[in-house]
C-alpha cells in the first residue's frame, strides 16, 4: 500500500510539472505586430528627394594595444641571479640548467629567452642563441624595451654566424630605435 501511494505521488508530481511547463509556453509573450506603414505620396508630388538609405558605420581605426612591460617573477628572478653567478664562476652547464628551471616556471617570458640566448652565445652556440632571440622577439610584442633586447641578441647571434646583412636588417627594424 505504501509503495502504491509513493508511486501515485511521483505520478502526481510529474503531471504537475508537465502542466506547469505547458502553461509557461501559453503565457509567453507573443511578438508584437510591426507598426502600420504610412502610405507614401507619389514621387512626382514631393519637392524633396527621397531619403537615402542609412550609410553603413565607418570602421573604427585600429587601437594600439597598451604598452606593456615584461617582468620576472620573484622565483625566476632568483634563478636568473643564480645563473649569472654560475656564469661568473665559469660554470656554464650549471647556469644552463638553472635557466631551464626558470623557463619551466615561466615558459612565455621573453626575458628568460633573452637570458638563455646570451648564455648560448657565451657557450659559442650561435644557432641556439638565434633561436632564443627569435622566440624572445615573438613573445615580446607590445614591450618595446624587451623587443629591442631580443633584437640585439638576434643581431649578435647572426653576426656570430657571419650573417652580417641579416643582422643589419634586424637592427633596422622600428623596435630597435
Amino acid at each position: 500500500m505504501v509503495q502504491v501511494d509513493h508511486s501515485l505521488r511521483k505520478l502526481a508530481v510529474a503531471l504537475s510539472a508537465a502542466v506547469l511547463l505547458g502553461a509557461c509556453s501559453l503565457l509567453a509573450p507573443s511578438p508584437s505586430p510591426p507598426p502600420p506603414q504610412q502610405p507614401q505620396p507619389p514621387a512626382s508630388s514631393l519637392s524633396t528627394p527621397p531619403p537615402q538609405p542609412p550609410q553603413p558605420p565607418q570602421p573604427l581605426p585600429p587601437q594600439q594595444p597598451p604598452a606593456r612591460e615584461n617582468h620576472l617573477s620573484p622565483a625566476t628572478r632568483a634563478l636568473v641571479t643564480q645563473s649569472r653567478t654560475q656564469v661568473a664562476h665559469g660554470d656554464l652547464p650549471a647556469a644552463s640548467s638553472t635557466l631551464d628551471r626558470a623557463l619551466r616556471i615561466e615558459p612565455n617570458n621573453p626575458l628568460l629567452w633573452i637570458e638563455l640566448g646570451r648564455l648560448r652565445l657565451a657557450e659559442n652556440d650561435a644557432h641556439q642563441a638565434e633561436g632564443c632571440g627569435r622566440k624572445a622577439l615573438a613573445l615580446a610584442s607590445g614591450d618595446r624595451g624587451t623587443q629591442a633586447q631580443a633584437g640585439r641578441l638576434l643581431a649578435d647571434a647572426l653576426r656570430a654566424q657571419r650573417r652580417n646583412q641579416e643582422a643589419r636588417e634586424v637592427e633596422s627594424q622600428p623596435f630597435m630605435n
